[in-house]
């Protein structure tokens, strides 16, 4: 039905109004109004809260938008949540190291700036590198929710870093203050803790490969699938994907040679082309 004028609405309102709602609708408006009050509360709380926060928190805003563990709530929320984690800022210079294999740790860290290597070494001093990571990375997530547990790996700045520690605790008990945003919070950080056990899950795939060229087309294989093209940029440079691999450098580049030459792959520095031969048949 077309209604034309205020009271041609009017009139159409007023006789909507005789038909009675059926339980089902009642339910489930009670439903949206009780969830818009706490979506209201919500609100206000974060911006009385954010209001309060200090001003190099805004200016990391942008990258704070990108972690992992604030996915989902708005800048007033992630600006109410820094003290409710008792977010404390650190920084390090180039080559030293955030934490070391055997420390025990009750915080998270979120990166602001710089670049890390989290690093696994033996006895004898050989390393490999098990991730790189950059601003909006996080780490120590699966060491802090394990009480007592001790690094295996040890984390290095490799340039000027700059990060938030949070608080394990205050991520996972029930807030005091009441935060609407944290159940959120706790989420994220179960979600954080898996995709991470999914990239050292690949990682092993990598590693447990018997040769050289085999480890280096699987990892290559990963990362345009998970970049989604079969042209892409790794975070390694050639000695540190070969630490992350555990193989030799020169290994790594001479493999490397032969893959181009067989028309398998083609790169420039750490931009990788995968082209159409198929490496089984080679």
């Amino acid at each position: 039905m077309e209604t034309r004028g205020n009271e041609d609405t009017s009139t159409v309102i007023a006789t909507l109004g005789e038909i009675p709602l059926s339980a089902q609708t009642h339910m489930d408006r009670k439903e949206r109004m009780a969830l818009a009050q706490r979506s209201a509360r919500r609100s206000s709380i974060a911006s009385a809260a954010a209001a309060k926060a200090p001003a190099w928190a805004r200016t990391q805003l942008p990258v704070l938008r990108k972690v992992r563990l604030f996915s989902g709530l708005n800048e007033d929320e992630i600006l109410a949540a820094l003290p409710c984690l008792g977010a404390r800022e650190r920084r390090y210079d180039v080559g030293e190291r955030l934490l070391n294999a055997g420390d025990v740790t009750s915080h998270v860290f979120v990166m602001l700036e710089g670049q890390i290597n989290i690093i696994r070494e033996d006895w004898w001093g050989n390393r490999s590198i098990v991730s790189i990571d950059g601003p909006s990375d996080s780490f120590a997530e699966a060491y802090a929710c394990t009480p007592g547990s001790r690094l295996t790996v040890s984390v290095v700045a490799t340039r000027k870093v700059r990060v938030l520690t949070f608080e394990i605790r205050a991520i996972m008990e029930i807030c005091r203050a009441s935060c609407p945003f944290h159940n959120r919070l706790m989420q994220n950080l179960v979600s954080t803790i898996a995709e991470q056990n999914l990239r050292l899950n690949d990682m092993l795939s990598f590693v447990t490969r018997r040769t050289t060229r085999e480890k280096l087309l699987a990892y290559l294989g990963a990362e345009s699938q998970r970049q989604g093209s079969r042209s892409f940029t790794i975070p390694f440079d050639r000695q540190q994907l070969a630490d992350f691999l555990s193989v030799n450098r020169s290994a790594v580049s001479t493999e490397l040679g032969k893959l181009r030459k067989d028309g398998i792959i083609d790169f420039d520095r750490s931009h990788f082309t995968l082209l159409d031969s198929n490496p089984l048949t080679l």
